[in-house]
């Protein structure tokens, strides 16, 4: 967490974190896979009476943030969600506001849908990913044609996280002008939902299939064929959201691998007092802080608009999701044979940070945008 929060921030991230452990403690997190829905509305609905959907939202818009910074306010609350390990709908309607905050700079009216989404009554995801490829908004093969005063959607989205509990589905797809994004209900008649393994066992990810599915002009976030902006906006929120969510995790665990190493004794010495693991965990503790400074420079330069943030958020992606996975594996490894239980917390953070690994882009797929913004 960044040592210069201001006394306000604490204490909104004192009371995310006493909430969470209070409602969602990382244990019961293995119950919900049986459970019938990922978690639970009311619960969320209080999650949203802290503020924890109303930091990218305009005051004018219901909205408001702690600091008046709110990308590094939500980020806050992203550690905290990482840190336990908790479900809820944090990262897929903090998404969706990006794009309909957006869009209502240029005029793009979604008032009653940011309202019930700041409310916490409605939910709602971003479709964007499609069966077969990877990470590729701005070519997708879903398809939009105009007919009157309305639009007709065709395709089908997977990997649509929280896609069994959302209200509404931020659809990304193509028309004759170029890609634009719709609104679209859940319970839109050609609309349907059927839900996907997740190796997460906090988040449920769905397959949704557009078929014929009819909306009216108002459903377009933005102005049609321009969607690329919004894209863009929401993609640098995701990552944002994603890398503080990892950097929590990753504190959580290298606290308790330490604690442990401590506690533990071989041959009449604490695990902590052998030279090699101590190298080890200075490995550790230094790609963690590094993580923590790239992913804060990455906040700071999307919540600035700076010219020099999309960069910086793929810089951050790849960094950060590349090197947590390893770090974890090596807590598990620090636990001998421990750690690979079923009783233990480690791969519950393990689960979490090879998801966001995957997710809005692999630490490949962004060096390859490196790569591309070099050349400009």
């Amino acid at each position: 967490m960044d040592l210069a929060l201001t006394p306000d921030q604490k204490t909104f991230a004192s009371t995310t974190r006493s909430f969470l452990d209070k409602n969602n403690p990382v244990g019961t997190v293995r119950d919900l896979p049986d459970a019938p829905e990922a978690f639970d509305r009311t619960w969320w609905g209080k999650g949203a009476e802290l503020g924890w959907t109303a930091m990218l939202v305009p005051e004018e818009l219901g909205g408001g943030s702690v600091s008046g910074e709110g990308v590094r306010d939500l980020a806050i609350i992203a550690e905290e969600h990482g840190r336990v390990v908790a479900p809820g709908a944090l990262l897929p309607v903090s998404i969706v506001l990006a794009g309909l905050v957006e869009a209502a700079r240029d005029g793009s009216d979604h008032t009653s849908e940011i309202e019930g989404l700041v409310a916490g009554e409605l939910l709602a995801t971003w479709a964007v990913y499609e069966p077969g490829a990877g990470w590729a908004p701005g070519a997708p093969a879903t398809t939009a044609r105009a007919e009157g005063d309305t639009f007709v959607l065709d395709g089908i989205k997977d990997r649509v996280e929280m896609g069994d509990q959302a209200d509404l589905f931020l659809v990304t797809a193509s028309t004759p002008e170029g890609v634009t994004q719709f609104l679209v209900p859940s319970d839109a008649p050609g609309v349907t939902v059927t839900p996907e393994w997740t190796l997460d066992l906090s988040r449920r990810f769905a397959e949704v299939r557009f078929e014929g599915v009819n909306v009216l002009a108002s459903a377009v976030v933005g102005q049609v064929g321009e969607a690329t902006p919004l894209i863009e906006r929401q993609l640098q929120v995701a990552l944002v959201l994603q890398v503080a969510e990892i950097c929590g995790g990753l504190e959580q665990v290298f606290a308790f691998t330490t604690q442990w190493a401590f506690d533990r004794y071989s041959f009449g010495r604490p695990l902590a007092s052998y030279q090699a693991l101590k190298h080890r965990f200075a490995d550790m503790k230094m790609w963690i802080e590094a993580c923590q400074a790239t992913s804060g420079e990455a906040a700071r330069a999307v919540q600035d608009r700076s010219d020099d943030a999309a960069e910086l958020v793929s810089v951050a992606k790849s960094y950060v999701a590349s090197y947590a996975v390893k770090i974890i594996q090596d807590c598990v490894q620090m636990h001998g044979g421990l750690g690979v239980t079923w009783e233990h917390d480690l791969h519950l953070y393990l689960r979490r940070a090879t998801v966001d690994r995957a997710l809005y882009g692999t630490p490949e797929d962004h060096r390859r945008r490196i790569a591309d913004f070099m050349k400009l």
